[in-house]
């Protein structure tokens, strides 16, 4: 039974009931309780009494795979969708292996390459393997070309380091990013193919603790430096 039918029969109710007292109840009608609570059973609630649900947007750019989502120095960011997608190989004129579009990797020796005119030695391997363990904090990383810093060192980081994630049970080809700007307390940073809800840029603290240095960033194993 709806509302509208309910109000419909108790009204009635009342109605006859009423006239029923007067003919056979002495023609008095009694006092009433109050009744205004009917009406609040059927008033709509007014719009301002109701809340507000929205839904959360997700923090993705408003693109599809293969467009310009960022830009930094110059070096174009491109979107993803997936972080499994892949569209290829990107290679440039000279021959010199760039990685997969979109990935990580893609964009960090596209960016090595526009910006610096750097070629790494070794051009193939995922994320995970652009830094190596057995090498010593500070030294050069002959397959990258580049100086390599493990994430706990009396070497600040610096603009334009390439920070390496390592593999996780989620990830286990580890991930790329590159620092844009370092602050008292911590650093900005460019990546490309975060996945759907993360944006081309953003934020790790930075902490500095008995003189060394680290990233406050889950299985960041350390970052590479241009010489």
């Amino acid at each position: 039974m709806n509302k509208t039918t309910f109000k419909a029969i108790f009204i009635t109710i009342l109605f006859f009931g009423g006239i029923g007292y007067l003919l056979f109840g002495g023609g008095k009608l009694p006092d009433f309780p109050d009744m205004s609570f009917i009406e609040n059973i059927f008033k709509k609630k007014d719009k301002g009494d109701t809340k507000k649900t929205t839904k959360r947007k997700r923090n993705t750019p408003n693109a599809k795979a293969g467009e310009v989502v960022d830009n930094y120095r110059g070096v174009n960011i491109y979107y993803n969708g997936s972080a499994s997608n892949v569209y290829g190989r990107n290679v440039t004129k000279d021959g010199y292996n760039l990685g997969l579009k979109y990935q990580c990797v893609e964009f960090a020796k596209r960016f090595y390459y526009e910006a610096y005119n750097h070629k790494m030695p070794d051009s193939y391997g995922h994320a995970r393997d652009f830094y190596d363990s057995s090498i010593p904090s500070g030294s050069m990383n002959n397959a990258r070309g580049m100086y390599q810093f493990r994430n706990r060192t009396f070497d600040k980081p610096k603009v334009d380091d390439l920070c390496v994630i390592g593999p996780s049970a989620g990830n286990k080809f580890g991930h790329l990013f590159i620092i844009t700007k370092v602050n008292k307390n911590s650093v900005e940073f460019v990546q490309q193919n975060g996945g759907y809800n993360n944006p081309s840029r953003g934020t790790y603290e930075l902490i500095n603790q008995d003189g060394q240095w680290y990233l406050k960033a889950a299985n960041l194993l350390g970052w590479l430096r241009m010489p």
